[in-house]
């Protein structure tokens, strides 16, 4: 699959206002628009990747593209920011549309539910209605995809996968005992650390510590990461993480059962924001579900080095590879195997 992703893959990136707030996308595939298009040759599905925080869509492309490949090319993924974690460039277009949730305000867009929102204002504005949906939730990204699947029923989502999955207790996890002290009580020492130090610092020195970070992470870049030190988008990471520690506490377990069928949970065996008791403590709870333990040991941040093998997964059980062969949506009655629960017409034409 390396040799695949080496190829001319296309992504293509655009910057657009939703719920008021300019928002990264990053298409992977020739299809760019599929609202306007409507051709025999548009896909019936969309695999939608919610990232993590923060939520800087750059870091995802390679595992897009490493899904790309995996559906054969046959299926459009998109990658959309959090809001308030990008800013455009001068140089780029921020596109609009004239159709309603864009124009709608979002109380406190920047924090956990203005963010499961903002989600749902672009999957309406921006996606078809008929079009079938592949949810693919990474840390904080799953809690907005379950979310999703609670507030608009309505959404024609197939199947989720929940990566890493942040749903529950973060600030009692190893790694929520450090973050929230930090991003609830000295939150704004934070702000003012990354105003103070980036504000004044000329784009030609950011572009140098970025470089240089991505070189000692050994981490490839495609698209520009200037967000990542850019004070605005630092504070909504900030505020946003303060949330999560706050607020996902209890999981929410009316979702889950309500789309039990539609999902796909992966824990890591040594996860330090959603640790081994909590994969057994949601697989005592439902245990009929597809809750899977990492038996690789990837770490949280599969994105930066191990995105291959997350796309890459072999076993019979791990739904991805279903998507080589996905024609239809499933039954909303029983669940059936992965392999028969798709019949015709949904692959484009050839």
């Amino acid at each position: 699959m390396d040799s695949e992703l080496k190829e001319d893959i296309p992504v293509h990136e655009e910057f657009i206002l939703c719920g008021g707030v300019e928002t990264q996308v990053l298409k992977c595939g020739p299809w760019t628009n599929l609202l306007d298009d409507q051709s025999v040759n548009r896909p019936k599905l969309l695999i939608f990747i919610l990232p993590g925080n923060p939520g800087f869509p750059t870091f995802y492309v390679p595992f897009a593209k490493a899904l790309y490949s995996l559906t054969n090319r046959r299926f459009p993924v998109w990658i959309i920011s959090h809001a308030g974690h990008a800013m455009a460039p001068k140089e780029k277009k921020i596109l609009t549309t004239s159709e309603d949730p864009n124009a709608q305000e979002i109380k406190d867009i920047f924090g956990l539910s203005g963010q499961i929102e903002h989600k749902l204002a672009f999957l309406r504005t921006h996606v078809p209605k008929e079009m079938k949906l592949v949810l693919i939730g990474h840390s904080i990204g799953s809690y907005f995809s379950l979310q999703l699947l609670k507030r608009a029923p309505e959404l024609p989502v197939i199947r989720s996968f929940l990566l890493f999955p942040t749903i529950e207790r973060m600030s009692e996890s190893p790694k929520g005992r450090i973050a929230t002290p930090l991003l609830c009580w000295f939150r704004y020492v934070l702000y003012a650390a990354s105003y103070l130090l980036f504000k004044p610092c000329p784009q030609k020195i950011k572009s140098l510590l970025i470089r240089m970070g991505l070189q000692v992470m050994n981490v490839e870049n495609e698209f520009s990461l200037m967000n990542v030190l850019e004070p605005f988008c630092l504070a909504n990471v900030a505020y946003l993480g303060g949330q999560e520690m706050m607020e996902v506490v209890k999981r929410d377990n009316e979702p889950i059962k309500e789309h039990l069928s539609k999902l796909t949970f992966y824990y890591g065996a040594t996860d330090p924001w959603c640790p081994k008791e909590y994969y057994e403590d949601i697989k005592k709870d439902f245990p009929e579900g597809d809750i899977r333990l990492c038996e690789k040991n990837i770490p949280h941040a599969f994105i930066l080095h191990f995105y291959q093998e997350m796309a890459d997964m072999k076993n019979p059980s791990w739904h991805y590879h279903s998507l080589r062969t996905m024609r239809c949506c499933p039954s909303s009655q029983n669940l059936k195997p992965p392999d028969e629960r798709f019949s015709c017409d949904m692959l484009p034409a050839q």
